[in-house]
């Protein structure tokens, strides 16, 4: 939803997911006990070779989409580009933070920038505009 929302505005946008250079959290010697779900594979993030990734695509600004608290501050100093943070991780709350980005099709509509349509959207531009 942010990707087309952004590239409606006419950003170019390179994303890169959570688990991308994650490793096993045994490696670094958490229990089994001490995963979220116990008996399956969990990895850890790896917020460096995110950075690291963004930077290699040449990315001017970075907008942090979930990322946890700390994993985000490792990113921002290995980030090349400017850094900011939408979403902070919200567990406890269902990540609800994102609200906006949810109801982008509806209440919040009007996040939308004028070439909605050209990133294929579900809702034409036409008629978004505002009254003043």
């Amino acid at each position: 939803m942010l990707s087309g929302i952004l590239e409606s505005h006419g950003f170019e946008v390179a994303s890169v997911a959570c688990k991308h250079g994650g490793v096993p959290k045994e490696e670094i010697g958490v229990k089994d006990a001490e995963k979220v779900r116990p008996g399956g594979h969990e990895s850890m993030c790896n917020p460096i070779s995110q950075a690291e990734m963004l930077n290699r695509h040449g990315c001017q600004l970075n907008v942090v989409l979930g990322l946890c608290v700390g994993h985000d501050s490792l990113f921002f100093r290995f980030s090349d580009g400017l850094a900011t943070t939408l979403v902070a991780k919200d567990r406890v709350l269902a990540h609800n933070p994102i609200g906006a980005l949810d109801l982008a099709d509806t209440y919040y509509s009007r996040v939308w920038g004028p070439d909605r349509s050209a990133v294929g959207a579900k809702i034409p531009a036409q008629g978004r505009r505002r009254k003043a």
